[in-house]
């Protein structure tokens, strides 16, 4: 069987990578931190502990397991934070993804997957954006994410490595079998926000804006389901073992869902009340964020078959339900 380096795979997308890796035949190794992700989400494959800036632990995996490919999901993510502390998401995610890909060329390790974000086009209101929509990077976050970009645009004109890049804006669900799911400290998406109202574990959610300028008056998101996610990047792998080249993917529904729909759609998923209070917009927020997927679907032949909100909440609320992580 043939290994790939899944950096950030006991998170939460990088979990979901490892278990469809596994099922396509190929040994995930996993390279945590463990941060953010949780040891107990390593289930497919080896772990192995270490930060992307220990240049010489990098090393010796990639010795030990020389892996075919790289697939990248380890970094810092949440917005807020990287408006806060800005030298913290450049030095992790950059100087970590930088440390990361000259380990993986030293090691003739030439295929890489970067899972990237639909954030590099910062608030585009309004227009579904495509791959060559302009990137105008709002925050450090999406500003660190267009810079390993260009490292990897770089380090394929100077040493030929050949890169995969997806976008993407909101990830939901879980694995509908339950072995892995979602589980942040602390939580700052809706779904599983909203899955904690429900239950009583957190206070009521807070709608932030009721008079956007939609159908309901809450702003629309575009979401995409984790097993669609890590479905197109096996496929980007796969697009790379076939010698393609390096190509640039949007992920999307190209509609997105409002805050209200996923609200309403919850209820009718958990015969259950979703108790919630309405707040005052967020300084930045935008009407409407949503992207196509037009290029994956006709090179890639990847469909997002699970991104609907019954699917999305279905599988997040049975994990939501039965799933947990300890350590």
């Amino acid at each position: 069987m043939t290994n790939v380096l899944v950096t950030g795979g006991a998170g939460y997308i990088g979990s979901h990578a490892c278990k469809v890796l596994r099922a396509a035949d190929y040994v995930p190794v996993t390279y945590d931190n463990l941060s953010t992700g949780w040891a107990d989400s390593v289930k497919f494959g080896p772990f192995e502990q270490g930060d992307l800036t220990d240049r010489a632990r990098l090393d010796d995996v990639f010795a030990r397991y020389k892996p075919v490919a790289v697939m990248h999901f380890a970094a810092f993510s949440q917005v807020g934070e990287a408006m806060r502390e800005p030298g913290k998401y450049w030095y992790n995610n950059v100087c970590g993804s930088l440390s990361l890909i000259e380990a993986a060329v030293a090691a003739g390790c030439m295929d890489f997957v970067f899972s990237s974000t639909c954030a590099t086009y910062g608030d585009q209101d309004g227009v579904v954006l495509d791959e060559n929509s302009a990137q105008m990077p709002l925050n450090a976050y999406a500003a660190s994410k267009r810079a390993i970009e260009d490292i990897l645009k770089d380090f394929e004109a100077s040493h030929g490595l050949k890169s995969v890049i997806f976008r993407y804006f909101n990830v939901a669900g879980a694995d509908p079998e339950g072995e892995v799911g979602e589980h942040h400290q602390p939580e700052t998406h809706l779904i599983p926000l909203m899955l904690d109202a429900i239950e009583g574990k957190r206070p009521a959610l807070t709608v932030f804006g009721t008079d956007y300028d939609t159908a309901d008056g809450t702003c629309i998101r575009d979401y995409v389901h984790v097993m669609d996610l890590v479905d197109a990047h096996v496929l980007g792998l796969k697009w790379l073992e076939q010698g393609k080249g390096s190509r640039v993917f949007n992920l999307g529904t190209g509609k997105g869902f409002s805050v209200r729909e996923v609200i309403d759609h919850s209820r009718s998923v958990t015969n259950l009340p979703v108790p919630f209070e309405e707040g005052p917009r967020r300084a930045g927020d935008a009407v409407c964020l949503v992207s196509g997927s037009t290029r994956a679907e006709t090179e890639l032949g990847w469909s997002p078959t699970r991104s609907t909100l019954e699917a999305m909440i279905s599988d997040a609320w049975r994990w939501h339900q039965t799933g947990h992580y300890d350590r």
